[in-house]
């Protein structure tokens, strides 16, 4: 999976410092295409539009890793610039499109359970301030990404400090995010809502959880291998991508597909569909 080399014989960056695994790309296309494929039905049946972000993540990564499947499949040392690009960038960005809709879920169980007096920001404006340093992340990473697929050897060295600027955002607002919804979870069993003891919204806090330190994990692993550069010892070891990037975000998409937000999409809209009623009824009864 590895080989020492770090640059072609005329000075040009190279793309790969191993041979890329065929085998491993594979097996991820297959895993990844199952889970996002089951993501695809799951949010188009239910209505559940915030989760699109994540639909789309999850094709970043099959794509990302057909990638490297082509890569694999060439020559050594003769890699074709196209796909080293589809997955350099793609792998890259796919966890920011999954953050998106974490992010945004907290804010809908919030809502759910009508807890919203029990955070210390506003529902709305928690929800778009991590979704805005999301957009920043995923924006720097994949500006950053860009840099380092060309062959111009400065270019890439300016995209890696960008990426880890970017990656830096990502693990800010994680761990923001992480606190922010620990906070809510502490109020919420403390001072429950009526509603708290009724719907099942901590099996869901449970899965946000457990998807958010996946990604955490994986951004702090990404992050020191850009900051340990091109002749770092975890760019040049095939393994480290397949352990802390792609096994991590396929069991994140798989535990967002066995408590799939749906129910508290679903939730939602049968208390909005509830309160239409009502008030359809009290407007009768004063036009009577």
């Amino acid at each position: 999976m590895s080989s020492p080399a770090t640059s072609s014989d005329h000075g040009e960056f190279q793309k790969y410092k191993y041979a890329p695994s065929l085998a491993a790309a594979v097996i991820f296309i297959i895993l990844f295409s199952g889970t996002t494929l089951f993501h695809h039905y799951q949010t188009f049946r239910s209505r559940t539009w915030f989760m699109l972000p994540f639909c789309l993540g999850g094709l970043c990564e099959i794509v990302g890793y057909i990638g490297r499947a082509i890569s694999a499949s060439e020559p050594y040392g003769n890699w074709t610039l196209g796909p080293y690009i589809m997955q350099s960038v793609l792998l890259l960005v796919a966890p920011a499109l999954l953050s998106a809709s974490v992010y945004m879920e907290l804010g809908r169980i919030v809502l759910w359970i009508k807890g919203e007096e029990l955070l210390f920001i506003r529902r709305t404006w928690l929800t778009k301030i991590f979704v805005t340093g999301d957009i920043i992340s995923f924006l720097a990473q994949g500006a950053g990404a860009g840099l380092m697929a060309g062959s111009d050897p400065d270019q890439a060295k300016t995209g890696q400090h960008i990426i880890v600027g970017g990656l830096g955002v990502q693990v800010l607002f994680f761990g923001l995010f992480v606190i922010a919804a620990a906070i809510f979870n502490s109020r919420i069993n403390r001072h429950p809502t009526p509603l708290a003891s009724i719907v099942p919204w901590r099996r869901h806090m449970h899965s946000l959880y457990a998807v958010s330190v996946l990604i955490f994990i994986r951004s702090i692993v990404r992050m020191i291998e850009f900051i340990q550069g091109f002749e770092g010892y975890i760019i040049s070891h095939e393994v480290f991508l397949y352990i802390f990037d792609a096994t991590m975000m396929f069991f994140a998409m798989v535990i967002m597909n066995w408590v799939h937000p749906s129910q508290v999409a679903k939730g939602i809209r049968e208390q909005m569909d509830e309160k239409r009623k009502v008030t359809g009824v009290a407007e009768a009864e004063n036009a009577v």
